[in-house]
C-alpha cells in the first residue's frame, strides 16, 4: 500500500477489513455481487465475488498474455529428454503461436524461469515426479527447462543416468522403463519420474503366472514411493484419465481394499474409487511429513481434455489453432478439480492447481499432428512440447 491507495484494485471494490493473523496480512474486499468460477472473455471484465487476498500467492488466478521469451527450450534441440512424439515441430504443423504465451498470476509475479538458478536451489535435493503420461510429459518439460540456455538446449555431459539406484529399469517386453532418474552433478540434484497412473499399489496375484490379475490396492501408496521417499526433498504426484473401466480391465486391474477384494459396490464405482484413493495416499503421505521435516509434496491437479464430437476413438478432435480462443482469463474461489483440492485440504500436501487455465489452451495438443498422422484418431490430451506444461513448471518451482 502507496500513499493512500492499493494497487492493482479497482475502485468498484470496498474495503472491509485489513488485519493480521501472525505474519500474514490478510485484506477482505467486497464486490457487487457473488459468483464461482468464472472464466472471462480476452476482454477482462470485472470479477463480482467477495474474495480474501492474502500474501500466500494464488498461481490459479490470472491470465495468459503474450511473450517474446518463449518457448523456454527448442524442440528441435531438447533431444536427450523430450519424446519425438510429442515433439511438435518434428511434425507437419506448421503454426506455433501457441509457444508464445505465459501465464501471469494476478496475486504474485512467477519468477522467470532459469535452469541454472533452479539447480542452485535445489542443490543437494530430489524431485520427484510420479504419475501417468501426463506426469511423464511434465518430467520431460521440466528437464528441457533445467538444460536449455537461452532458450537453445546445448547436450551437457554433467547429467548422469541413475535410473539404476532406483530400480528404474525397462522390464522385459516393455517400450519404456517404469521410470527414469537423472542426476545433476554440479549441484547434486536429481530429478525423477515413476510411472504410477493411479497412484495404487500393484500386486500381482500370481507372480508365477504372465497373464495374472493384478491387485490395485486402493489404500496402499506405490511401493516406490513407501520405499524411496527418505530419499526425497520433493514430490509431486498426479492422477487422473487412467481412471476409467476400460484401462482398468485391459490391465487386468482389480480393485482390493484392505488387502482383501473390493466388494463395495458403491466404492468401486470409478469416480468413488479415484476419490478413495488421492484421499489416502495424501493422507499417508501427511501422515509421513512430520517424520521428513526437508520434505515438501504436491498434487497436481488434473489436466484437461479437449475433444470435441466423440473420444479419442470415435472420431473425436480439437482442430483449433487459435490461442485463446475461448478466453484468456481465470478468476475462481476454487480449484475446478474438486477432488483433488479435497484430498488435500487440511493436510500439509500442496495443491499444484493448474486445470482452469489449461482448459483455456486447446489448440496446445498434439491433436492431429503426429510423427504419423491417423486422420481418424487425435490426441486431444496430450500436449505439444514446448508448451502448456512447461506453465506447470514454472509455477511448481515458484511454489517450491
Amino acid at each position: 500500500m502507496k500513499g493512500g491507495h492499493i494497487h492493482g484494485i479497482r475502485s468498484r471494490q470496498i474495503l472491509l477489513a485489513l488485519f493480521s493473523i501472525g505474519c500474514t496480512t490478510v485484506i477482505i474486499w467486497a464486490w457487487e455481487k457473488t459468483s464461482s468460477t468464472s472464466i472471462l472473455p480476452l476482454e477482462d471484465s470485472e470479477p463480482h465475488l467477495l474474495n480474501v487476498i492474502s500474501q500466500e500467492c494464488n498461481y490459479a488466478n490470472g491470465k495468459w498474455v503474450p511473450s517474446n521469451k518463449r518457448p523456454l527450450y527448442s524442440g528441435f534441440e531438447c533431444k536427450d529428454w523430450l519424446s519425438d512424439m510429442w515433439d511438435c515441430r518434428l511434425t507437419q504443423r506448421t503454426d506455433f503461436t501457441y509457444e508464445g504465451f505465459r501465464w501471469k498470476s494476478d496475486s504474485c509475479e512467477i519468477p522467470e524461469f532459469d535452469g541454472s538458478t533452479f539447480l542452485k536451489r535445489m542443490k543437494n535435493k530430489t524431485i520427484a515426479l510420479i504419475g501417468d503420461s501426463l506426469g511423464r510429459q511434465q518430467f520431460q518439460s521440466l528437464m528441457c527447462m533445467v538444460t536449455a540456455t537461452g532458450g537453445k538446449n546445448i547436450p551437457s555431459p554433467d547429467v548422469i543416468d541413475i535410473g539404476f539406484e532406483y530400480d528404474l529399469l525397462k522390464p522385459a517386453g516393455a517400450i519404456r522403463p517404469n521410470g527414469w532418474a537423472y542426476l545433476f552433478p554440479a549441484s547434486n540434484t536429481t530429478i525423477l519420474f515413476y510411472w504410477s497412473s493411479t497412484l495404487c499399489d500393484l500386486e500381482p496375484l500370481n507372480v508365477s503366472d504372465p497373464a495374472t490379475s493384478i491387485a490395485m490396492h486402493l489404500d496402499r501408496p506405490p511401493s516406490f514411493l513407501s520405499k524411496y521417499l527418505k530419499k526425497f526433498d520433493v514430490v509431486l504426484l498426479n492422477t487422473g484419465h487412467h481412471w476409467n473401466r476400460g484401462k482398468l480391465n485391459s490391465n487386468r486391474w482389480e480393485m482390493h481394499v484392505g488387502g482383501k477384494p473390493l466388494r463395495d459396490r458403491k466404492l468401486s464405482m470409478i469416480g468413488n474409487a479415484k476419490n478413495y484413493t488421492l484421499h489416502s495416499v495424501v493422507r499417508w503421505l501427511d501422515s509421513q511429513l512430520p517424520k521428513h521435516p526437508q520434505l515438501k509434496v504436491f498434487l497436481r491437479t488434473m489436466s484437461p481434455r479437449h475433444f470435441m464430437n466423440g473420444e479419442w476413438n470415435t472420431g473425436g478432435s480439437c482442430n483449433n489453432t487459435t490461442p485463446l480462443a475461448h478466453g484468456s482469463r481465470i478468476f475462481q474461489n476454487e480449484s475446478s478439480d474438486y477432488v483433488a483440492a479435497s484430498a488435500v485440504k487440511g493436510t500439509m500436501v500442496n495443491l499444484l492447481d493448474v486445470t482452469a487455465f489449461s482448459q483455456l489452451r486447446d489448440e496446445g495438443h498434439i491433436s492431429r499432428y503426429s510423427l504419423k498422422p491417423n486422420l481418424k484418431i487425435q490426441d486431444c490430451l496430450h500436449w505439444c512440447l514446448p508448451g502448456i506444461p512447461d506453465t506447470w513448471n514454472e509455477i511448481f518451482a515458484a511454489q517450491i
